[in-house]
């Protein structure tokens, strides 16, 4: 079953996607998912029931799918003059979607995090920022989410270097914000903060724009007093840019989780494909060759939380 919620928030509202079965558990744990830059929430789920998230609610859990402030079908459509950016995900949205998930969940007290890409990055830090998720988020998984782009290639020149940090902001001043879409660079638009932000983060510090709170050092705290939650990192040994498994393998050790693991899907390591950056969340063959595992793993975390 598929139920589009809606919260309100600033002057519009954000759509929460549930899916789950009409008996579904309630009392258990359930799953946030959270999409990457030029992305919406479509990427983990779709009407006809494919998607990670159709998959875990087939199966017993109730799932929500956010699509943040500008995205998919939270209002309103970005247009220009909107001035907010990733640090409202970071301090504001999240924590409205986490409240209002636990209220749903009275008898759960935690709620599993899931990101695809840059999603992973914003609930990693607002994971790291604050106390209240660090109590209440019962595990973070992660698909090709990497916090910086360190590594060399004609491919990342290209796509990063010219197209993300050099066409896309001429692109954002002249529309108002960046029209991803139109310009079909991805599924969804961004705002001209959260490019800039993004951009600053790919190749620079993990710090906060606007008011300068330092999420490096504060992870790294966070690891120190073990408090992170139990996480999983996977990357695709075909996501040559925006995922690279070497750039996840540094933002693993970045956040200095205590109880990680790390998982390359490529056909060396038995899996059917070298998978990309969206195909490993896509791709018709993962319902039966990865998607498997992380069912177990959240199982295994729920009979954990018991």
């Amino acid at each position: 079953m598929q139920q589009s919620l809606y919260i309100p928030y600033r002057q519009g509202q954000l759509h929460l996607k549930q899916l789950k079965l009409p008996d579904a558990d309630m009392s258990q744990p359930p799953i946030l998912m959270l999409h990457g830059a030029m992305s919406n929430g479509r990427v983990f789920y779709s009407d006809s029931g494919k998607g990670l998230g159709c998959y875990l609610a087939q199966a017993g859990f109730v799932v929500y799918v956010l699509d943040t402030l500008g995205r998919g079908l939270s209002t309103p459509k970005l247009a220009a003059g909107a001035n907010h950016g990733q640090g409202e995900v970071i301090r504001e949205q999240l924590p409205l979607v986490q409240h209002y998930i636990l209220s749903q969940h009275p008898h759960a007290g935690k709620v599993h995090w899931c990101g695809h890409s840059w999603g992973g990055v914003l609930m990693a830090s607002a994971i790291a920022r604050f106390d209240f998720f660090q109590h209440s988020v019962a595990s973070l998984l992660t698909f090709g989410s990497k916090r910086a782009i360190k590594v060399r290639s004609f491919k990342k020149w290209l796509m990063v270097d010219v197209a993300w940090n050099t066409l896309a902001p001429a692109i954002a001043k002249g529309h108002g914000y960046l029209a991803a879409d139109r310009w079909r660079m991805g599924m969804d638009n961004e705002s001209k903060a959260s490019l800039a932000q993004s951009i600053d983060w790919v190749r620079g510090d993990w710090i906060d724009h606007d008011d300068g709170f330092n999420y490096a050092k504060a992870a790294k705290q966070l690891g120190s007093s073990k408090g992170w939650p139990k996480a999983w990192f996977i990357a695709g040994l075909g996501d040559a840019v925006l995922g690279n498994p070497a750039d996840v393998q540094r933002m693993l050790a970045e956040c200095h989780c205590h109880d990680v693991e790390y998982t390359l899907l490529s056909k060396a390591n038995g899996y059917r494909h070298d998978y990309g950056h969206a195909e490993m969340l896509t791709h018709k063959d993962a319902c039966d060759d990865h998607f498997p595992l992380v069912l177990n793993w959240y199982l295994c975390a729920n009979g954990a939380d018991k």
